[in-house]
């Protein structure tokens, strides 16, 4: 991929680095350096300890794994650490049983998690229930059992569906009025069911989280596709994939890498092609599981579209391996963990380890100290590793001060279009205005094109920070930052814009911006008005509700059920039951029903209200669908509607169940 980038030698203006402002006191000043331990020194000593562990389990695993002195300065990070970067699950297990024998060590949450992965991702389901066992019966003190959540992944990532489900369920039962577990719940579920190619249960899994209102998230549709590509259905995947932008959904590397691959596979090379091209415009790098299909889609012909993403996966000669002076460099795929090196798993080119959560913990304080060593400790810096050391500070000014720092090191760093976009919504999203203004200027003199995921990415930020008249700036000169933007487009940036203003309470303004919304000939979507519709109801401007209604009948947009929730509940609130019930009606007549809290609502308002009959009449015409009345409604204020949910379920269903289930 040709990179627009920002040369270091030409940013003076960033370096040293404005003190961001901020509206709170400053603490109190930091304690004298030598009285505080090195933090970034003593990440470096563990790395060290972790990487000799690495190594010495691939060249000779019947050898202690270190000397008996180093033994003595293993912590739990370090074992957990080097558990997880174990070549085998056997290697694993011998290295688990060592760490028994240290005088003064005990195991951990965090190591009896690492090996219960190990062993669930190996399907060594036996082993696995016998430190599932240990875990729960207090033979490791000073550690909780664990929670349904990690069961499940443990036991779906062995394989073991009845005691996956065993755990689900009781996590279902396990808080009193909870209408549905967590979302990754499902996701584990119905993943799980795909690769034991029991495809209607998946279909059902992902019915199941639509009606009991959990919120299908990127990882949802990532399963979707996945399980429609391993059938061969490519086209019902891609049409999936296509509907994700309209949905807020973010599409993930993993998305682009599963159809690339299976669309390469079959020699559709226009299709590869165009997804390549979206992956650019939606500024994600490329994962190393995309190697082999632009290795085809160079064999095929095209070799510039293959060399402009092939670079991502270029070794760096500056990289060295285990046995030099420690190096670092970034993981080729964003690995749940991050704490693999990478390299092969017999102990050739094995890449020192690195964790960059914990080297960004290290670096909080960013003291004088601290940044030294970090200098001296020469890593080798590239986009990817900088993306994510930016994405795992936890303060702005953090990661600030080290987005500058990193462009001054020696050996040829080079910010470019994806740590600009990483560190510009990082300064958004704490409302850091002014540092985004000079950092958007400075990208458009250098040519630099933001993704159109960063843009709109920016402007959701500025809500988060109550930041309107900066997303209204960012948004008047976004041609300026990504070049021409569609109508679509620009739907939905103005979706953002619009949520943005709510958010900051100036509703009256947003109103205006929807009027040049619909001059400019673009009609808002369904969940945008919702999204209005929604703010305005709980405001008790009924007004404002009812003429956003109108404007979806004009525009000839069919309202969908949650529209019509959003307006029966709040005609119920403000006490005008009758209104509601005509809603009730236009409802019914449109062939939906409200979901069972939005009826009880409104039968209980409209007996509130003594009109007894019309309460019945509800009751009576609900009477015979009550059993298939969902829990919760479909679609999502602000991001989903009821009927991009149906579209993709129906894509979903109709290609494993026979007449779409």
């Amino acid at each position: 991929m040709k990179k627009n980038i920002l040369l270091k030698k030409q940013i003076p203006f960033l370096y040293p680095p404005t003190r961001l402002t901020d509206p709170h006191p400053p603490p109190p000043p930091s304690p004298p350096l030598e009285t505080k331990p090195n933090r970034v020194a003593r990440y470096l000593h563990r790395a060290r300890l972790i990487d000799t562990i690495r190594f010495r389990l691939r060249s000779n695993p019947s050898r202690p794994p270190l000397s008996a002195n180093q033994l003595l300065l293993i912590d739990s990070f370090i074992a957990t650490h080097a558990l997880r970067s174990a070549p085998s699950p056997d290697s694993a297990l011998s290295l688990f049983q060592t760490l028994k024998t240290i005088p003064n060590f005990s195991h951990s949450q965090n190591t009896l998690h690492a090996m219960a992965k190990i062993l669930a991702l190996s399907g060594r389901r036996s082993d696995l229930q016998t430190i599932l066992h240990s875990m729960n019966s207090g033979e490791y003190p000073n550690t909780l059992p664990p929670s349904s959540m990690d069961l499940i992944r443990w036991h779906a990532a062995a394989g073991d569906i009845d005691s996956t489900l065993r755990a689900w369920n009781e996590m279902r039962v396990a808080v009193p009025g909870r209408k549905h577990p967590c979302t990754e719940s499902y996701n584990v579920l119905m993943d799980l069911y795909a690769k034991k190619g029991k495809n209607p249960e998946a279909v059902r899994i992902f019915s199941q989280m639509i009606d009991e209102g959990a919120n299908p998230n990127s990882r949802t549709y990532t399963v979707v596709i996945e399980h429609l590509a391993m059938y061969g259905r490519l086209e019902a995947a891609l049409e999936v994939f296509e509907r994700l932008p309209s949905m807020r959904i973010r599409r993930t590397s993993k998305q682009y890498s599963v159809l690339a691959e299976g669309f390469s596979e079959i020699e559709r090379f226009d299709v590869v092609k165009t997804l390549v091209k979206e992956m650019q415009i939606d500024g994600i790098l490329p994962s190393s599981t995309m190697r082999s299909s632009l290795a085809r889609l160079r064999e095929a012909g095209f070799v510039a579209e293959a060399e402009e993403f092939g670079r991502e996966f270029s070794p760096d000669e500056r990289i060295g391996s285990l046995g030099f002076c420690l190096n670092c460099s970034d993981d080729d795929e964003e690995e749940e963990d991050g704490d693999d090196g990478g390299g092969d798993r017999n102990g050739s080119q094995l890449k020192p380890w690195l964790d960059p959560n914990a080297l960004a913990s290290a670096l909080s304080d960013w003291n004088l100290s601290e940044v030294t060593k970090l200098g001296d400790a020469k890593f080798v810096w590239t986009t990817r590793l900088v993306c994510k050391l930016l994405r795992a500070f936890k303060r702005p000014e953090t990661a600030w001060e080290f987005f500058c720092w990193v462009a001054y090191q020696p050996g040829g760093f080079t910010h470019d279009v994806f740590t600009v976009s990483r560190m510009i919504t990082i300064l958004a999203r704490h409302g850091h205005v002014e540092l985004v203004d000079r950092l958007v200027a400075k990208v458009k003199r250098e040519g630099i094109q933001l993704s159109f995921s960063t843009v709109r990415l920016v402007v959701d930020s500025y809500g988060v920070s109550k930041k309107a008249d900066a997303a209204l700036g960012f948004f008047r000169d976004v041609e300026s930052v990504f070049g021409s933007v569609s109508k679509s487009n620009y739907g939905l940036l103005y979706s953002s814009l619009l949520r943005t203003f709510v958010k900051c309470k100036r509703a009256s303004e947003a109103m205006n911006l929807l009027e040049e919304m619909v001059l400019s000939g673009i009609c808002p979507d369904i969940q945008t008005f919702s999204g209005l519709m929604q703010y305005f109801a709980l405001e008790g401007d009924l007004r404002t509700v009812q003429q956003l209604f109108g404007m979806v009948r004009q525009s000839g947009t069919e309202p969908d059920a949650y529209m019509f929730q959003i307006l029966i509940r709040a005609y119920c609130k403000r006490e005008r039951a009758a209104l509601a019930l005509r809603v009730f009606e236009d409802m019914r007549n449109s062939n939906l029903f409200p979901d069972a809290t939005t009826k009880a609502l409104l039968v209980k308002s409209l007996w509130k209200e003594g009109k007894l009959r019309e309460a019945a009449s509800v009751e009576e015409r609900t009477e015979e669908v009550k059993d298939v009345l969902p829990v919760a409604l479909l679609g999502h204020i602000w991001t989903v509607s009821s009927t991009d949910l149906m579209r993709v379920f129906n894509i979903y269903s109709s290609s494993f169940l026979e007449n779409g289930g």
